[in-house]
Parts: structure tokens; C-alpha cells; sequence
């Protein structure tokens, strides 16, 4: 063991999880902090599971003891009330900093988004681009920056991670993966020639312990895979590898967002406005910060990370989806009208498949 005692916030959820057995795997001394307990079969070895909520500063404090570096990922997800959001990922974070200079912690790392850049034109995006948070996800996680940005007797990294994707996630991924399983036609907003850049969990806990040893206090970067192409070019490499007969259906994007956020305002559908908004545009960044100050390197392309993402989503993760619905991206989240919709999309790629036989 290194000496190094860590404390991951949030430790037993989808990112919190990879980043215990990474630093397991380094050597170091883990305690896992989250409202929820590891299961039992998921628990990685070696690694002190503590249940509690961030807003409970005293159990908190207790499990800071002898702590040397906290990596913060606890959060409420988009999908929870706008209090909650705010409780968690704003207040909640301030209530960590506080704890973390008391218990003389040297660093917090804190897990922020790309949501605090709202939808910008010009890409790629990097540390010096003006925020413009979005949603009240976004606003709460830009409050949050704010006070790792004031901190006081604790040093702080931000890290803003594109969306990350890998071995179990569940949450909306979850969606995509039932429909292509399904043979679905995906909807696809606009005519899918926008590039999305995402980011494999294996890589950004790689950047999560660069950030903590070699990063410069207060300041921020941005993580993110460098090999990823059009929506059209990745998920269609994603669909070649399932090869269920899933296809790409291309739809005018205002009608569909318009149509995504009416069911959204009428809690029909978990797709929240964040993603039916950007769905269309340009999203990625520039990690060359990342590269040059911290030597971090990404090893998975977007292609890597979506295949493995499903093919384990179908050797365990739809087991896991049917212990229950929640509001972590561990968890299957409720589908709404989004299981007829998928019936609905199944037959269409049947009778496109019929079409074409017959054409051809």
C-alpha cells in the first residue's frame, strides 16, 4: 500500500465504482462514501465501505479521519427535483470542503460537467471558454466550481469530464442499448453528421489520479476521449457490432425536440433537455491542458467504450435492470412511454429490413 489514504464521495455509483478499484489496483488505501451501500458481489476487495448521505457532516468528518486526498463525485443526477439537485451538487459540495479542510485533507478533486458550458457554437470547447450553465444540473454543478474556486485550507482540482460510458452504466444508455438489443430503429436528431465526443470510465479515472498528484491547485480540466467521429459514423459502428438489425432513422430535429420536451414537462419521458437538446449539435473539447499538464493520455476511442458498454449491458447489466428502477446511472431508470415507443420503432426496422429484401 502506498500510505495514501483516498475518500471517494459517491463511491458505490457508476463512476464511484471504477475509480475505488483503480486506485485499489494502484496500491493505495480507498474508503467509499455514498448513500448507498456497495452490494455485497460488487463490493471490490479491500476497500472500507461507509453508507452516508454528504449533508450528514458529522458521520462525514468521522470518515475524512486520516484521509489524504478526496475525489468528489457524489451528486444528484438530472433526472431528481431541482431542490435535491441544488442540495446535492451545490450545497453538498461546499459541506464536503468544509469537512475535507478540517479533517487537513490535502485535495478534493471535484467531478464536475461539460453541462456548465451550456451550447456554445464554436468548438472544440476548452478551459477558457466562458460558462453558460445549463439546467438546473448545470447551474448547481457551476456553484459547485465556484466554491472549489474559493476553497479554503484545502487544496481543489476540477475535473470536467465529457459524458462518460463504460462497463455498468445502466441510466439512459440503457435505452439506446434495449433498442438496438430490440432491433429498433434508433431515432437520430437531424441528419447525425454532428460530432459528439464521449469519454471511457477507465480513462477518466486515469485523469481523476493524474488531476489529484500533478494538478494545479484551483484549477480546472477537461477530459475526454480524442479518437470519436460523427453520431452517424460511431453509433453506426456500434450497430455493425450487434448486428440485430437495428438501424439509424433520421428525423427533422425540431419536431422531435419539440415532441421530447412536451412528454418531458408531462413526466412521460426520462429524457431530460440536456440531451434532446444537444443531440443534434456539436459537442467536444480539447484535452490538450490535460496532456501537456498532467501527461494524461486517453486510451478508448468512442467506438471502444460504446461496444464494451453494451456487450456488458448484455451478458449483466439488463439482470441488473430488472432489480428495479432509480435515479443513478447504475440503476434502469423508468422508461415511461419510451417502452411502447420502442415496439413501436421495432416494427418499423422490421418492415424497412422487408422493404429492402424485397428490393433487393
Amino acid at each position: 500500500m502506498s500510505g495514501r489514504k483516498w475518500l471517494v464521495t459517491g463511491g458505490a455509483g457508476f463512476f464511484g465504482a471504477h475509480m475505488c478499484r483503480s486506485l485499489l489496483d494502484r496500491g493505495e488505501q480507498v474508503i467509499s462514501y455514498d448513500i448507498a451501500p456497495f452490494d455485497e458481489l460488487e463490493k471490490p476487495a479491500g476497500v472500507v465501505d461507509v453508507a452516508g448521505d454528504i449533508r450528514d457532516t458529522d458521520k462525514l468528518r468521522a470518515a475524512l479521519a486520516g484521509c489524504d486526498y478526496v475525489v468528489h463525485a457524489a451528486a444528484a443526477l438530472a433526472i431528481e427535483s431541482p431542490e435535491e439537485i441544488n442540495a446535492v451538487n451545490a450545497e453538498g459540495s461546499r459541506l464536503v470542503l468544509e469537512c475535507a479542510a478540517a479533517a487537513g485533507v490535502k485535495r478534493v478533486v471535484h467531478i464536475g460537467t461539460c453541462a456548465v458550458y451550456g451550447m456554445p457554437k464554436e468548438h472544440p470547447l476548452d478551459e477558457s471558454t466562458p460558462l453558460d450553465p445549463m439546467g438546473f444540473y448545470g447551474i448547481a454543478k457551476a456553484k459547485a466550481e465556484s466554491y472549489m474556486q474559493t476553497a479554503v485550507g484545502v487544496e481543489t482540482v476540477r475535473i470536467r469530464p465529457k459524458s462518460f460510458i463504460g462497463t455498468g452504466r445502466l441510466g439512459i444508455f440503457q435505452f439506446l442499448f434495449g433498442w438496438i438489443e430490440a432491433g429498433a430503429l434508433i431515432p437520430i436528431f437531424g441528419n447525425g453528421d454532428n460530432r459528439f465526443q464521449l469519454l471511457d470510465v477507465r480513462d477518466l479515472c486515469d485523469a481523476v489520479y493524474l488531476a489529484a498528484l500533478k494538478g494545479h491547485d484551483k484549477d480546472v480540466y477537461l477530459i475526454a476521449a480524442d479518437r470519436f467521429g460523427t453520431v452517424n459514423e460511431d453509433l453506426g459502428a456500434l450497430l455493425r457490432h450487434a448486428a440485430t438489425g437495428s438501424g439509424l432513422l433520421h428525423i427533422p430535429s425540431r419536431p422531435l425536440k419539440l415532441a421530447c420536451a412536451a412528454l418531458e414537462a408531462v413526466r412521460l419521458s426520462p429524457v431530460y433537455r440536456w440531451v434532446y437538446d444537444t443531440a443534434d449539435q456539436d459537442s467536444f473539447v480539447s484535452i490538450d491542458k490535460a496532456r501537456t499538464e498532467l501527461g494524461f493520455e486517453p486510451k478508448y476511442s468512442n467506438q471502444d467504450s460504446m461496444i464494451a458498454n453494451y456487450d456488458w449491458y448484455l451478458t449483466e447489466g439488463k439482470a441488473l435492470a430488472r432489480k428495479g428502477t432509480g435515479t443513478s446511472h447504475r440503476t434502469a431508470w423508468a422508461q415511461g412511454i419510451l417502452v411502447p415507443a420502442k415496439k413501436l420503432f421495432a416494427l418499423g426496422s422490421s418492415g424497412r429490413r422487408r422493404r429492402q429484401r424485397a428490393a433487393g
